[in-house]
């Protein structure tokens, strides 16, 4: 049965409810459709010169052509790697320290004002150090992603843990559980469905710090293809190189989301 036209509206534009996926889709794809339209009709209208901004249909073609280009799967399968590895070191040394910071308040002292202090440096400043440390291999890439990563990741921990309620410490102390199981059947498993949403956002920001990692003496990865193709002003390259960036974060990103959904399928949508 349709639903009224005054009804619809009203559904859509209800605070924090949700709407038929058919229209959440359409939201999507307008968006999409308004951004190569704007894109193209700069172009029609030649605004903008060629060299610094190609058109539309230019880059799905240079895109069509790099798939097709097993050097440019390389790129892709470089950065993937030094992002992974980055965002893996930042969470095995992290997490912990975020769920120690939040959940002990002695441990914070340590933890935390040295993490705010250190977050507000950017990455990018760290290069010339790691390239003392680390030298130009791949070592130094993964260290500049980590860095990136790593201190926001405590502090957002620290502050998930610290946002569990305390009712369920006081229920579970009530129940006769010691430190080791409050901390480990209790808090863990109450603080997973938030750390997964603040795993996504910390892996979009290890993607944020690929291009910057690349620039340590690389001579392959999407950073660098992007960089390569500024030299030589071929603005359709570097468009395809921050498209695919884009797809690949979009990709994990919603995995991301799947993986909160099934396994915390309680959490309010999913998230």
């Amino acid at each position: 049965m349709k639903l009224p036209k005054n009804r619809t509206i009203r559904s859509l534009t209800s605070i924090r409810e949700e709407v038929p996926k058919k229209w959440y889709l359409f939201g999507v794809c307008i968006t999409f459709l308004l951004l190569f339209l704007f894109w193209g009709g700069i172009r029609f209208i030649n605004i903008v010169d060629e060299v610094f901004l190609p058109t539309p249909n230019g880059v799905v073609l240079s895109l069509a052509q790099s798939f097709g280009n097993p050097e440019f799967w390389e790129h892709i399968g470089i950065s993937v790697y030094r992002v992974f590895m980055g965002f893996l070191l930042a969470c095995v040394i992290g997490i912990p320290l975020g769920i120690l910071a939040g959940t002990f308040k002695f441990a914070e002292s340590f933890i935390l004002p040295m993490s705010e202090f250190i977050r507000y440096m950017p990455a990018a400043a760290f290069i010339p150090l790691i390239m003392v440390w680390a030298g130009i291999g791949e070592t130094a890439k993964i260290l500049v992603i980590f860095i990136g990563c790593f201190f926001q990741l405590i502090l957002m921990v620290a502050d998930d843990t610290n946002r569990i309620s305390k009712d369920l410490l006081y229920a579970s102390y009530t129940l006769g559980a010691n430190r080791k199981q409050v901390i480990f059947k209790v808090i863990i498993p109450a603080l997973l469905p938030k750390l997964m949403t603040t795993l996504r956002l910390i892996m979009g920001w290890a993607w944020t710090y690929l291009v910057v990692a690349e620039l340590v003496a690389a001579n392959n990865g999407l950073g660098y293809f992007i960089m390569k193709a500024q030299r030589f002003l071929d603005t359709e390259s570097i468009f395809v190189g921050i498209i695919v960036i884009g797809l690949l974060g979009l990709i994990i990103d919603r995995a991301f989301a799947i993986a909160n959904k099934k396994l915390f399928p309680w959490v309010e949508g999913g998230n």
